[in-house]
Order: C-alpha cells, then structure tokens, then sequence
C-alpha cells in the first residue's frame, strides 16, 4: 500500500502503529493520523485507551481532532512503520530503567514481518539500540536484509505555542543505509521541518544526550550562582538580565525550586552510566545533577530560615503550594520539584495545601481563593499565568506572612511593600 496521494509516492506505507501513548506518542499518533496515515496505538494503561477509543485526549481532556485507533498484535504485524514512544526513566538509585522499552521491544519481536520499519523515539544512551535493543530483534530476522531499525529521538516542548511536533527538527541514524532513507522519508511525510540525518544511531543517541546535558548543566550553574548571589546579596534575576545585554557568548537561563520534566532531569544520569562504564567519569554531568536535585531542600531551606527569623517554627505551620506541575501552564507532573517539596515539608510536619489551576483533580483546595484562606505561608512551585497575576492585595487579606518565589515571577517590590516578607531563589 502506498502513500496517501499527497506523500512520497516511492515509499510504501500506510499504516503506522505506535507503541506508547504519552506525552511523546500521542501527539506523535495525532500527527500521522493529520497526515494521512493509518494510525493505530498500542499503550498498557486500560483507562487511556478507553479515552482515546472515545475521541477523547487523556492529556487535557479535550476532543481528538484526528482519530487514532487502539492498536493489538495484529496491528504491529500489518503496519509498515512501528514506532516505540514508551518512557526510559530511573530507578530509585538514579541508574537507567530500560524494562519499559525492553518489553516493548520483545511485543514487536513477537510480531516482526519483513520489510517493517522499526523507529525508537525513546531516549537512550549512546550505544543502547544497537547492544540491547537489536539482538532482541533479530532473533529470526535480519537488521538491514529483512527489517529496517532507526533512531528519531523525540523532540517536544509541552505548553509551547511556537514549537510544535510538527516543525521542530529532528535528527535521524539507522542501521543501514537503506533504513536511514525510509525513517527519513517517513519523518519527510509528517514533519515540517529539516531532518538531520546523521551517520549513526549512536550518533543520534548521543545528540539527544547532549542536548539535554547541555540544559541540565547550565541550570545547575545559575542554580549554584543563586545561592551564592543570594549570600553575597545582588538579585540573581537581575545579574541575568545584565548578563543577556551581551550579544554573544552568553545564553540565558533562569534559577528555580528545581528541575523537572521528562527529560532534563533523566538524561544525564543515562550519559553518565554509559560514560561510567566506557571508563570515564563524567565529573561535571554528577555534580550538575547534585545542585540541581538540592534545589526543592535549598527551596524548604528558605522558608525554615525566614521562619526562624521570626521566632517560628516549621512543625505545624500552615504551608500552601501553588503548582503541582514542573512546568507552566500545562498538567505534567513527571518529576516535578513540588512532590519533592511537598514531601520534604511533610517530614517537617508542616500542614500542606495545594492548588493547581491545571491538576484540579490532585489539589487539596479548589482556587487560590481557598489555599490563601487556609494557609500562613506560601511556596510557589508553577509559574502558570494564573499565579504571575496574582493579587497582592490578595495576599494582605488572607495575612500571608512568607512568600518563597520558586520560581522568580512575583512582583517582590509590590509584596514587600505590603509587609510581607519575600524570598525568590537568589532574590530577597
């Protein structure tokens, strides 16, 4: 079966069958299915499928504009291109958890039929597919002679109206020459967008490490300068905005309660292991994921010290925690530095409220309104549109006495000048 009409025409495929229905492979089936394609989904949580089967987005709740059929066994034998989106987090010690991607992997082994195209677009260390992912392929057939395997990393920015699935650029290897032009014809067909291709899987798996490396390191470093411009007594946002006037050799980025997300705070931890065990010891990658972990305890740090300050005590008091997502304005709440407060602060027998415009569903109060009225301190954790606006005079009335800016967005002059005391990270 060929492409739709308006696609590549040289190129047989029609159905594309995805496995892992996230935050990456939703989206992803969304696309396809925009494009023309055949869409089918394959994902181990019952109650999303029921969704999806549904014309409904398990993400935002919102209608599906293009349908996306709930894929089984049949679907990865009859589909052309297989395409595997399912998360590769941590263990609890921080080293990689392949088992998610590994029992995808075995599903579409189990149904492999020739001439497929395999793409992974979870995230992997260098090396990953072709040492562990490849010979649980080729178990009866062949990379190259019999199937074709290849590596899209994704590439996605949830909450961003500017850069969508659709037109950010993608880099693309593969195990054959052969493979690397259908990935990249295919990738051609759904993506308005340049895609790279480079000269090796591990190449591709690399430039997604490195990418979010890249990020990791650099937020450590304007972490580290916020503690120390916090003690040397300069504001830390104020330094950047002077420091971004410089037209070159300097690239912003902002200090915060911590580091969330699906990818930052993984990704190193993947290169790091690797690096580890290629004989080198990758010191600065260890050490930025250390500062960056510190943050949610530097966060509750603030708070315990302006409390001490006058005369109290974290036990008992009454701690309200705007965001309980990672990011502003959506509902993702992998890995986001609110859980890691909310339970430092309850191992100090704070009494915790929570709001969240966009995590109604898991907030203990329904509005800022209410989490004002039952609380005396304030953390925020999400700089959603909803809490930058909030009201100062808001704040005065419900006797707010501490606010920890989280994440540098309040008016500080505007909340001091009430009489309240603020702290930002690396700002007083």
């Amino acid at each position: 079966m060929d492409f739709p009409p308006h696609m590549i025409k040289n190129v047989k495929v029609c159905m594309v069958c995805i496995i892992g229905l996230g935050y990456v492979g939703l989206p992803l089936a969304m696309l396809c299915s925009k494009k023309g394609y055949e869409t089918y989904g394959i994902d181990i949580d019952k109650n999303k499928l029921n969704l999806i089967d549904k014309n409904i987005n398990p993400i935002d709740n919102s209608k599906m504009g293009n349908r996306v059929n709930i894929g089984n066994e049949n679907s990865l034998k009859e589909s052309k291109v297989v395409i595997v989106c399912v998360p590769t987090p941590v263990n609890e010690d921080y080293t990689p958890n392949l088992k998610p991607l590994i029992e995808a992997i075995k599903q579409i082994a189990k149904n492999l039929q020739r001439g497929q195209l395999v793409i992974i677009e979870s995230t992997v260390a260098p090396g990953s597919i072709e040492e562990e992912i490849k010979p649980i392929l080729e178990e009866k057939l062949k990379v190259g002679k019999d199937f074709y395997l290849a590596h899209c990393p994704e590439r996605i920015d949830p909450g961003n109206l500017n850069w969508s699935i659709e037109n950010i650029p993608r880099v693309i290897g593969a195990c054959s020459e052969e493979g690397l032009k259908k990935a990249s014809e295919f990738y051609k067909s759904i993506i308005n967008a340049e895609i790279k291709e480079m000269g090796s899987i591990k190449a591709v798996e690399a430039v997604k490490m490195l990418e979010n490396s890249f990020r990791d390191v650099n937020i450590s470093f304007v972490n580290e300068m916020a503690k120390a411009f916090d003690k040397i007594g300069v504001d830390a946002k104020e330094i950047i905005k002077g420091a971004s006037t410089k037209p070159f050799g300097f690239m912003p980025h902002y200090p915060s309660c911590g580091v969330g997300g699906h990818c930052i705070p993984v990704d190193s931890y993947y290169l790091i292991k690797k690096s580890k065990d290629s004989g080198y010891e990758p010191k600065l990658l260890k050490l930025a994921r250390e500062i960056n972990n510190s943050m949610p305890a530097y966060t509750v740090g603030l708070l315990k010290e302006e409390l001490e300050k006058a005369g109290k005590k974290i036990n008992g008091s009454k701690v309200g925690i705007l965001g309980l997502s990672y990011k502003a304005n959506i509902n993702d709440q992998r890995n986001s530095p609110a859980l890691d407060i909310i339970e430092l602060l309850k191992k100090e027998n704070a009494i915790i409220e929570t709001f969240d415009p966009y995590v109604k569903e898991k907030s203990t109060s329904r509005n800022i309104n209410e989490i004002l009225e039952k609380t005396d301190y304030i953390i925020l954790t999400a700089d959603h549109n909803e809490f930058k606006l909030i009201n100062v005079e808001l704040l005065e009335k419900n006797n707010i006495g501490i606010i920890i800016d989280g994440k540098n967005v309040l008016d500080k002059e505007k909340i001091k000048q009430k009489g309240i005391v603020y702290r930002g990270i690396g700002s007083k």
